[in-house]
């Protein structure tokens, strides 16, 4: 197994009263597949519904019933697999695990063990600081999940709603790579794309479609791992930042006051801001693993992942890579647009729509600093804008030619983001148009130095001050005029 040996990062350390300590954590990440049926049953996997609406006589355990694989949510594993460049094992076994809970009608959930369909891979991680990691993925295994039990409808009472039970979940847990809270949240987003952009998960965390079991110990740099704890079923990035953090600071503590740490299960309260004990870890022979005698091993055909792999679309890192090279891009810009597939989608239509190749940087700087800004006050996404590529693409011709401004486009824009309509009937209709008269620009100059004597005295003594007569000549323009023939007229007026 590859393990990635890093040094230890000082800025990552954590102080505490006898000196620094390193947090290491590894996560184990729930994503539902993508799929229209469980995986071993026909029955529905969409969201909501009544409760047990959705649960055939298989989910439900009933005596006789047995499970059929569904080949797509193993297509969708093998997908998920490839696009992490790992092993994918021609070769896997289905398990029983079994521990008893009132939402798991068989008393064991079908997983895989020591025989998975996706053995090692990698995720490349960048963080907001313009470093990146390398973090490795030990496995994925295909699972079902559990129901769902609901103890706040009767005070004596709980029930359970079996519509999620069943329903196919790969575990995609990586090694413990990571260092800090930002690198897990920096992680966990970057496994969450990948999974987009390859459809096998929505990554829905509100609705539990991914949702993460995060493995928490803390170590003086340099030495041994420590103990760990793990904290279950944390389903938002910015809790799982949150439990991290509460986690370590939990176990320096301890450790610093001549404690020990126990291997333990704990859930996070983010309300009271800490972890609490749910039971004693348990260990894989708890579980009293053994192959599922109702499953064959699942042998997969060499051509059949080969076709899978032909298919699968363009991947983050490689769009990222193409922004940067075709587009000239930076890397922080073309990290931004291809954080999710509509918006690196939406990007290149501004770019090469109707057949108009655009420039890059233009486009980028536009579409994030205007579109999102807009889309992020309104609290929209970029497949609820309002406003089109083609009319995006429409405004940045018409600076590109001279019609308008980059100030004029703002409220271009403004006016399209509210109002809709072409950008070229717009600026016909408001008389939008960039004044490019040199006649015209020169009067507005004659005027503003005419009235401003001691003002033209600074400039000559400090030519910086000219961005004062630029503000004041704009301003009479009604911001019309070509920024680049006002600043010539100006400096050959004023003899600078």
């Amino acid at each position: 197994m590859t393990l990635h040996v890093r040094p230890t990062d000082t800025k990552k350390l954590i102080s505490g009263a006898t000196g620094d300590w390193e947090v290491v954590i590894g996560l184990e990440v729930h994503a539902q597949v993508a799929s229209n049926a469980k995986l071993f049953s026909g029955a529905s996997t969409a969201f909501g519904g009544p409760p047990n609406d959705h649960v055939s006589l298989v989910d439900a355990a009933m005596p006789g019933m047995l499970p059929v694989i569904n080949q797509e949510c193993v297509a969708q594993a093998v997908r998920t697999g490839l696009g992490l460049k790992a092993q994918i094992h021609l070769t896997s076994v289905f398990d029983r695990k079994n521990y008893f809970y009132p939402d798991l009608p068989q008393g064991y959930q079908i997983s895989q063990y020591k025989q998975p369909v996706v053995g090692e891979g990698e995720v490349i991680v960048d963080l907001p600081d313009g470093e990146s990691i390398p973090v490795g993925i030990e496995r994925l295994h295909l699972e079902q999940d559990a129901g769902k039990s609901i103890h706040d409808l009767s005070p004596t009472q709980s029930f359970v709603d079996l519509n999620r039970s069943g329903v196919a979940l790969m575990e995609i847990v990586s090694r413990p790579d990571l260092r800090s809270a930002e690198e897990a949240k920096a992680y966990v987003t970057k496994l969450r794309t990948i999974l987009r952009y390859l459809g096998t998960c929505d990554g829905d965390m509100e609705k539990g479609n991914l949702r993460a079991d995060v493995n928490v110990s803390v170590r003086r740099p340099g030495a041994p791992f420590g103990t760990r704890c793990e904290i279950k079923n944390v389903n938002s990035i910015r809790f799982i930042g949150q439990a991290i953090e509460v986690e370590a600071r939990r176990q320096i503590e301890i450790l610093e006051d001549g404690g020990s740490i126990s291997q333990e299960t704990r859930l996070f309260d983010p309300t009271k801001g800490e972890t609490r004990s749910m039971r004693s870890k348990e260990e894989a022979h708890d579980y009293r693993y053994f192959p599922d005698p109702d499953l064959l091993p699942l042998v997969l055909k060499p051509e059949w992942v080969e076709d899978l792999k032909a298919h699968l679309p363009e991947l983050p890192d490689e769009k990222k890579a193409r922004f940067i090279a075709d587009y000239g891009l930076s890397p922080y810009d073309a990290g931004v647009l291809v954080a999710e597939r509509e918006t690196a989608a939406y990007f290149e239509q501004v770019v090469d729509g109707g057949g108009v190749k655009r420039d890059g940087k233009a486009a980028a700087n536009f579409v994030i600093n205007e579109l999102f800004g807009r889309l992020n006050k309104e609290g929209k996404d970029v497949t609820s804008s309002p406003v089109s590529p083609q009319q995006i693409g429409a405004i940045l011709d018409l600076i590109a030619e001279g019609t308008i401004s980059s100030k004029i486009a703002k409220d271009l824009f403004e006016i399209i983001f509210t109002e809709g309509g072409d950008p070229r009937v717009v600026v016909e209709a408001r008389g939008l148009k960039q004044v490019t008269d040199l006649g015209a620009i020169e009067k507005v100059v004659d005027e503003i130095i005419a009235k401003n004597p001691d003002k033209v005295a600074q400039v000559l003594a400090k030519p910086t001050m000219l961005g004062w007569f630029v503000g004041q000549a704009m301003k009479a323009s009604g911001g019309k005029a070509n920024p680049q023939a006002l600043n010539d007229i100006l400096k050959a007026k004023l003899g600078i």
